[in-house]
């Protein structure tokens, strides 16, 4: 495996300046913004780096499972961090979280007892990337989903509304915001998988390439990333579009877009 040193990686950041050069010229938003998230990625990956070293060592359930719960909560406070109508009080949190935690839980302990089976199985080395992976994908969908939800409610309230007054359901009064949801939120790893392999190499068959895996190997391995985060992504979507409709209405079947708050 090549290995890449500190001069190499901060001559590959200077590529950053082209895209703050277009933000700037094009005026389609602040290059600080840049400059900040590629700050954090540096210092999480590297803080990141460090606590995989202690895992892999340490080799204890609980180390795992601690670091497991501060990944899902973080993964929540992203989804509601990149809403434009976020639900107000703890809803929107708690809706993000609790459809990422069932997501990836379901996917990860999945893949860990019939697929890689790996000794014993909670191996950091094995579920600390898997869940890594799903989470970010499903983070990603639900983000986009709820986000599609609020703004659909919002644009098209006259006519939910007037389905609710001749005796719909909320969910039938809604169908339509919710079929525009889970295809806006889905979308995403659908067009992945459609050019994987053909348009470009996704990221963990790089990695293993670039470290000297058989490319056979390495295609099955991506094959069941893929797989994987497709199954959580659906889960999580689904679940986070439902239970927002459930919010964002009530038992009554009435529209409660006051719930809905709006970032300035």
């Amino acid at each position: 495996m090549i290995e890449i040193g500190y001069m190499e990686l901060a001559l590959g950041s200077l590529l950053l300046l082209v895209h703050g050069a277009v933000t700037l010229i094009y005026k389609a938003g602040s290059p600080f913004s840049l400059l900040i998230a590629g700050v954090r990625m540096v210092v999480q990956l590297s803080l990141m780096a460090y606590v995989l070293r202690f895992l892999f060592a340490a080799d204890m359930p609980l180390w795992t499972l601690l670091a497991v719960l501060v990944m899902v909560a973080f993964a929540g406070y992203e989804v509601v961090a990149r809403q434009t109508r976020p639900m107000e009080g703890w809803w929107g949190y708690g809706i993000a979280t609790g459809s990422i935690c069932m997501a990836a839980g379901i996917v990860t302990v999945f893949a860990l007892f019939v697929q890689l089976k790996p000794d014993p199985w909670y191996d950091a080395r094995y579920t600390i990337p898997l869940l890594g992976m799903v989470l970010g994908n499903t983070m990603t969908g639900i983000s986009i989903g709820l986000s599609t939800l609020a703004n659909a409610l919002k644009q098209n309230s006259d006519a939910i509304e007037a389905r609710l007054a001749l005796g719909h359901t909320r969910t039938q009064a809604c169908q339509t915001v919710i079929r525009q949801s889970l295809h806006t939120g889905l979308i995403g790893i659908v067009n992945s998988m459609s050019a994987a392999g053909l348009v470009f190499i996704p990221g963990m068959m790089t990695g293993q390439l670039m470290a000297g895996a058989d490319p056979i190997e390495a295609a099955k391995y991506q094959a069941l990333i893929m797989f994987l985060i497709a199954g959580g992504t659906a889960i999580g979507t689904v679940s986070a579009v439902i239970l927002g409709v459930y919010r964002l209405t009530d038992e009554r079947h009435r529209l409660r877009l006051e719930r809905l708050s709006i970032k300035m």
